[in-house]
């Protein structure tokens, strides 16, 4: 049975294991949507589920990841602003450019990764940023630039390390409506799972604190596939980091949660599965701020942005906004 055939149309984004196989050749998807209860509500505001998923040993698990990284049918866009966030002024962002982003940065070799580095050279806080499986995409480039630059009260130097040496996900393998881009993703994802990012987070830490010795204290953020790193390296109980954000983060697995001492924001998008990031909102011990965008793709803040669309624009605005807010509160 093609996956294909499973693709178009789908409301439904499943969480995925951390470990991750290649697809098996019959493949069964069930559906659901996102729902919004109150109908005087803003979408992009999580609403109250109750039913929660098991992740562990589902024979789907590369399929589920293909799924939410789909395009979906086209969903209705809120107007409405954000009620679920942070209100109270901290930055000021500078315009976003659609097309044909400068980067501010520059690359360097630290822990023996290439990275992007951008900020202040004063800034004695820093961010590790995990980008998601299409690399070093200007959209990406310009929310780290954002971050660097835009607090009025705290600086921040940003780390991009490049975990894939060169060779991330080519964007032409989406929509994985092919048995060849499956077989592809499949093997990217073998080769790339993130619990073996996530242990080599700590040293890639160790290595910049030795050359950026003014740094001293860190956040962590991911994007997609970063977000389930985010989750891994901050549950664990002697993590450096003192806050964490997740952006439309993929295989939301509330157990996960369990382990998160330290603040955490999440910021999910329409395709993440809500009843999955309602579960692990709750399993947070620490501060949290987790909100869903309840009208953006799975992608929004980083490489598969469209901002050439207002309203994708706004909402990448805002949800650099809320992440800014969010470290200055608690970094």
């Amino acid at each position: 049975m093609s996956l294909s055939k499973h693709l178009p149309g789908s409301r439904r984004a499943a969480a995925v294991a951390s470990s991750l196989i290649t697809p098996p050749a019959t493949l069964a998807y069930p559906s659901s949507s996102i729902s919004n209860s109150n109908s005087n509500s803003n979408p992009s505001i999580l609403q109250p589920l109750t039913h929660t998923r098991t992740l562990t040993s589902q024979p789907n698990r590369n399929q589920d990841l293909f799924k939410q990284l789909t395009p979906r049918q086209t969903c209705k866009m809120s107007t409405m602003p954000a009620q679920h966030g942070h209100s109270e002024a901290c930055c000021n962002i500078p315009p976003v450019v659609s097309k044909g982003y400068d980067a501010k940065g520059s690359y360097e070799e630290l822990g023996g990764f290439k990275s992007y580095v951008t900020g202040p050279k004063d800034a004695t806080k820093g961010i590790i940023t995990i980008f998601d499986i299409f690399g070093f995409y200007p959209q990406t480039l310009q929310g780290a630039d954002i971050l660097a630059t835009s607090d009025h009260s705290q600086k921040y130097k940003v780390f991009i390390p490049d975990w894939f040496n060169g060779e991330p996900c080519p964007l032409e393998w989406f929509p994985p409506d092919t048995e060849e881009k499956q077989k592809n993703l499949g093997g990217f994802f073998q080769k790339n799972p993130p619990p073996s990012v996530a242990g080599k987070v700590p040293d890639y830490v160790k290595a910049v604190s030795a050359k950026y010795p003014e740094i001293k204290s860190w956040a962590i953020i991911g994007f997609c596939w970063g977000g389930k790193v985010v989750s891994l390296v901050t549950s664990k109980p002697d993590t450096i980091f003192k806050a964490g954000v997740e952006c439309h983060p993929a295989m939301v697995d509330p157990s996960d949660a369990e382990g998160i001492k330290i603040p955490l924001a999440m910021l999910a998008s329409m395709d993440e599965p809500p009843e999955d990031v309602k579960k692990f909102e709750q399993n947070l011990k620490g501060p949290k701020h987790v909100e869903i965008f309840g009208d953006q793709i799975h992608g929004w803040m980083a490489a598969r942005s469209d901002l050439e669309n207002e309203r994708v624009k706004a909402e990448y605005t805002r949800g650099y906004e809320t992440v800014l807010k969010f470290l200055s509160q608690h970094l």
